[in-house]
């Protein structure tokens, strides 16, 4: 008879546990993408102008990638299911005051503390999800749903965008996090167990803090307005240097702390750098990918809202079954191969994608593109995140979590900043050769998507120092109650 302990998966518990976790990751990433066809409709509304309109998305990736790793590590500290309440209750009273906004400073900064909610969820969210499916093969198989989960929401994003604001109205994009959010915090406290340990601020990296938001927000800030502002304004350069010398002081004071905020032990974990840089070069191809495709959509091909949305269905469709099967592959393959082989099938699909032509048709130019990258995306995240958090201690999955998914919003960010000043300077060239705007247009989004088909082969040259994990759960804890969901 085996001694190993039975699936907690395998119960109806932990089939509700996974799906909560993943409901919660569901939402953060979606509200990433779900505004951007909504922009045209948030703009007549509430008469924001052509350049202020950009802090809609931007907010939000601004505070969740700033203060993504002071979110993790409050989880580790503070107890993980006591932080996610917390964002979540946060998310939802911004979603809220986003949805009645009358004003564009008041939807700007209902968007900025949404960031802020969401970089308190996440974090924790996997941590416990880390922490929690770790017998046999439950860690893979949970870990496999949530990478499906982060693949996806943003192609889903659009097409809950386009249906929102083609029809209730472009407010539902923010109210409809409410009852959500509402769900989210019951489950939590019914089927997450609640933090057992005190708080442990003693001694509180306060400074690592100060220095490490103040880096990671300038740096985000600062590729969020390169575009506009230029690649060598004094203003770029200038946060680009600052970020930079905030984040070499927080290194420089972590090593001195007694109790940092970023133990760089951490880094000692085989593969867990080169897969956070991974993420962080991919993640720069892919949002790019959905960010200029779905441009192209509705400026050049005419798309409605809806249409738009619509057109990324069968993406979901292929995202979902690439992620379940990366289980089964990475048990008997592990994360590297897998990891590779769905950054080129990516690298591949991005670059059909980047042949897109002005008269262009769904089911001949974007169709076969999509579904290439569709299958990339998936076995992409589903092995990034389990080798991210192989052999991750419980003390430290919370900040293991936050790195992952910093690295996800620098990528996002840097790869916006890179490819809309390579798609403008395209447009502005052809504008200046006197071509009709739409041939412009497509020029400089086929130029944009181009590089980030670049930008995923890359990832997967980095990928090649990842560890080539098979899902192995972390260091043993103490056994624990029958049935609950652990959270320290």
């Amino acid at each position: 008879m085996s001694d190993s302990p039975p699936s907690f998966l395998a119960t109806g518990r932990g089939k509700l546990t996974l799906t909560l976790l993943c409901a919660i990751a569901f939402l953060d990433f979606i509200d990433a993408s779900i505004v951007n066809v909504a922009l045209p409709a948030i703009r007549a509304d509430l008469d924001f102008s052509v350049q202020d309109l950009q802090w809609v998305p931007s907010g939000y990736l601004l505070t969740y990638g700033g203060l993504m790793l002071l979110g993790g590590r409050l989880a580790d500290l503070l107890g993980r299911r006591r932080v996610v309440v917390a964002g979540t209750v946060l998310f939802s009273l911004s979603s809220i005051a986003g949805g009645l906004a009358t004003t564009s400073g008041a939807l700007v900064a209902a968007r900025l503390a949404q960031g802020a909610g969401a970089a308190l969820m996440l974090p924790g969210t996997l941590s416990i999800l880390t922490t929690t499916f770790k017998e046999g093969g439950d860690r893979g198989k949970a870990l496999g749903v949530w990478g499906g989960v982060g693949g996806g929401a943003s192609a889903a994003g659009v097409l809950f965008g386009g249906l929102l604001t083609d029809g209730p109205g472009w407010r539902w994009v923010m109210l409809v996090n409410v009852p959500v959010c509402v769900i989210v915090i019951a489950g939590l406290l019914l089927l997450v167990e609640g933090d057992r340990r005190p708080a442990r601020l003693a001694g509180f990296d306060a400074l690592g803090t100060v220095l490490v938001t103040g880096g990671m927000l300038l740096l985000v800030f600062t590729l969020v307005k390169a575009p506009d502002a230029g690649w060598g304004a004094g203003r770029t350069i200038g946060g680009l240097a600052g970020a930079a010398a905030l984040l070499l002081a927080f290194l420089v004071n972590e090593q001195r702390s007694r109790n940092p905020l970023l133990p760089l032990s951490i880094f000692r974990i085989r593969g867990l750098a080169a897969a956070d840089v991974t993420q962080l070069v991919a993640v720069a191809g892919f949002l790019s990918m959905f960010f200029f495709l779905s441009l192209y959509m509705v400026n050049v091909l005419g798309y409605s809202p809806l249409e738009t949305g619509s057109a990324y269905l069968p993406l979901c469709a292929g995202v979902a079954v690439a992620a379940g099967a990366s289980a089964p592959l990475i048990a008997r393959a592990g994360t590297r191969p897998v990891m590779i082989a769905g950054l080129l099938l990516a690298a591949a699909g991005t670059y059909l994608l980047s042949r897109i032509p002005v008269d262009g048709h769904y089911l001949t130019d974007l169709l076969p593109g999509l579904m290439v990258t569709s299958f990339g995306l998936g076995f992409t995240f589903v092995a990034v995140t389990t080798a991210a958090n192989a052999n991750v201690p419980p003390d430290k999955a919370g900040l293991a979590a936050a790195l992952l998914n910093a690295s996800q919003q620098i990528g996002g960010a840097l790869g916006l900043a890179i490819f809309s000043a390579a798609a403008t300077a395209r447009t502005d060239d052809l504008l200046a050769d006197r071509r009709p705007a739409p041939e412009a247009l497509t020029g400089g989004f086929s130029r944009a998507l181009l590089a980030g088909s670049l930008f995923l082969a890359a990832a997967a040259v980095v990928a090649l120092r990842a560890a080539n994990s098979r899902g192995e759960a972390s260091a043993p804890e103490p056994e624990k109650r029958p049935g609950a969901v652990p959270v320290t």
